[in-house]
């Protein structure tokens, strides 16, 4: 696969391949217009020939519903999800993908949140939960009162840039930890804090050490 897609070209590719799970069989290009709001199919035609350019698709003209998503575990139990190579500085996670450098595909029950995605572990910010340096880190959407005390969250202490923090223990959720070493705890209101999820889970890339083996299904 060749190429960084768009925002549109993001969610298309992902309906397609939430309704190829749902229904075995693809959307045709009228209903894939229509779940976007794009009247012209002409245009519908155009963004899935651009998927196909990139690699993302394999087209066959002469069916209606001739096309074929490559490089995607298709299982009604599998799920995928955006990787950001770092917390983007606003916050700004769209759900669509936009800015991700990959797409990875895993076991729904390891990831089922709707809106979850992976960043990537950059130096030493989560090395006080075992994380290495490019370490997938899941983080899940989740509700201010779900942040409960000794839960790893992604947030926006005072509308700053997102972080990774520690709600301490014993403080009523008024005071985040930050988990990169020499980082000064902060207090906050939590009713005001803006919080963009909870960390679910660690995942390693072993294949490029001796006899190691992937669970990730990159699209």
């Amino acid at each position: 696969m060749s190429g960084s897609l768009n925002d549109i070209e993001r969610r298309i590719l992902d309906y397609m391949v939430s309704y190829l799970r749902e229904n075995t069989y693809q959307p045709s290009i009228r209903e894939i217009g229509e779940e976007f709001g794009i009247k012209s199919t002409k245009t519908v035609s155009e963004h899935l020939q651009a998927l196909a350019v990139k690699g993302f698709l394999e087209r066959d003209p002469s069916r209606s519903r001739g096309v074929r998503i490559l490089g995607v575990d298709l299982s009604p139990d599998a799920v995928t999800l955006p990787c950001y190579p770092a917390l983007p500085d606003d916050g700004a996670f769209t759900g669509f993908g936009e800015g991700a450098e990959t797409y990875l595909t895993l076991d729904r029950r390891l990831a089922g949140v709707r809106g979850s995605f992976l960043v990537r572990a950059r130096g030493d910010e989560l090395i006080s939960m075992g994380a290495q340096d490019n370490d997938y880190v899941l983080v899940e959407p989740v509700e201010r009162g779900e942040a409960v005390e000794g839960s790893v969250i992604v947030a926006r202490p005072g509308g700053g840039g997102p972080g990774f923090f520690r709600v301490s223990p014993d403080s009523g959720g008024t005071v985040l930890e930050p988990l990169r070493a020499g980082g000064d705890p902060v207090e906050v209101d939590p009713e005001t804090l803006v919080i963009v999820g909870r960390v679910g889970g660690i995942f390693r890339n072993f294949d490029d050490g001796p006899g190691g083996t992937s669970s990730f299904t990159t699209h």
